[in-house]
C-alpha cells in the first residue's frame, strides 16, 4: 500500500492546513485513528484531510486548535480555504475529483461537466440561471472549463462515464450545439482518453433511476462516492455506504452498451444534429 503522499504546503491553504495536521499529529504521537475518536469523526475522515481531499470545515478547525494549541493556525488557515469558486453543494466534490485518479460517473440527464464544451456549459448555465448577470455565467462557464483541463494529462485521472440516453437525446441549446458536445466526446473516446457507455432507453429499469452518480479513488485515500440533486450534493466516504454505490455503478455498466456500440450511437446522434443544423 503506498505510504502517505507529500504535499507541497506552499501549493495551496488546503495542502499547508493537510501538512500541518499530519505533523501535529505524529508528534502527538497520535493515529489517524486516535485522532479521529478526539474529533468524533472517522480515521479515513482525517487521512482525507491530510492528503488534501477533504476540505476542512470551521468547525474542525475550532477543534484542532483547540486540541493541538495551535494558536488560531487552523482557524485562520481555514478562512482562506473557504473561499471556492464552486457552489458550497459541490465544492468538495470538485476540489476531491481534482485529486482523484479514477472517476466513474453515471449522468442520467446532463454530460458530465469534465465532458462539456463550452457552448454546452454556457447553456446549461444559462438554463440553470436564466436571470444572472453575463459576467455571472462567464465565471461559471469558466470554472468548468477549468474542471476540464484535468483531462489535459494523457492518463489521470482514468474517466469512465456511462451516459443514460436521454443525454444524448436532450437537446442543450441549439443543435450545433448538441453536435460539438457530443463530437468532442466521440474525439476523446477516439484518442483513448476516456471511456464512455450509453444505457440505452431500452435497458428499461435500472438500479440508479432516482439520480447521478460519482465514484472517485485516490492513490492515498479511500475512495469516495458523490450524490448531486437539485441545488444540493452529498459527498460519502463510509467504507460500507461506497461499495454499495460501486455495486451500483457496475450494475449500471452491465446494463449499458458496450464501448464500442456506444461510440457509433454517440456519432449517429451527433450526425443527426449536424443535418438539423444544416437545415436551421
Amino acid at each position: 500500500m503506498p505510504g502517505p503522499k507529500k504535499l507541497d504546503p506552499s501549493s495551496s491553504p488546503r495542502a499547508l492546513l493537510g501538512a500541518e495536521l499530519r505533523h501535529r499529529r505524529e508528534q502527538a504521537g497520535l493515529s489517524q485513528t486516535e485522532l479521529a475518536e478526539r474529533l468524533f469523526v472517522s480515521g479515513s475522515f482525517v487521512g482525507q484531510l491530510e492528503s488534501g481531499v477533504r476540505r476542512m470545515q470551521m468547525e474542525q478547525a475550532i477543534q484542532l486548535d483547540d486540541f493541538f494549541k495551535a494558536d488560531g493556525f487552523f482557524v485562520r488557515n481555514c478562512k482562506a480555504l473557504a473561499k471556492s469558486k464552486y457552489p458550497d453543494h459541490f465544492a468538495d466534490a470538485a476540489e476531491a475529483e481534482a485529486r482523484a485518479t479514477e472517476i466513474k460517473e453515471y449522468a442520467p440527464q446532463l454530460i458530465p461537466g469534465l465532458l462539456q464544451t463550452e457552448a454546452y456549459a454556457r447553456a446549461i448555465c444559462w438554463a440553470y440561471q436564466p436571470t444572472a448577470a453575463e459576467d455571472v455565467i462567464d465565471d461559471l462557464v469558466a470554472g468548468r472549463l477549468e474542471r476540464s483541463q484535468l483531462l489535459a494529462d494523457p492518463t489521470t485521472p482514468m474517466l469512465w462515464a456511462v451516459l443514460d440516453e436521454a443525454v444524448l437525446r436532450r437537446r442543450v441549446g441549439s443543435p450545433k450545439v448538441m453536435a460539438e458536445a457530443l463530437r468532442h466526446i466521440a474525439n476523446l473516446i477516439r484518442q483513448h482518453r476516456v471511456i464512455v457507455q450509453v444505457l440505452p432507453f431500452s435497458a428499461g429499469a435500472h438500479t440508479a433511476l432516482t439520480g447521478s452518480l460519482k465514484l472517485m479513488s485516490f492513490s492515498d485515500a479511500p475512495p469516495m462516492a458523490y450524490l448531486q440533486g437539485l441545488e444540493t450534493g452529498q459527498l460519502q466516504d463510509d467504507p460500507a455506504t461506497v461499495r454499495k454505490y460501486e455495486l451500483t455503478y457496475n450494475l449500471v455498466v452491465a446494463s449499458a452498451l458496450p464501448p464500442t456500440a456506444s461510440l457509433a450511437l454517440i456519432e449517429s446522434v451527433a450526425e443527426d444534429y449536424e443535418h438539423e443544423a444544416d437545415e436551421c
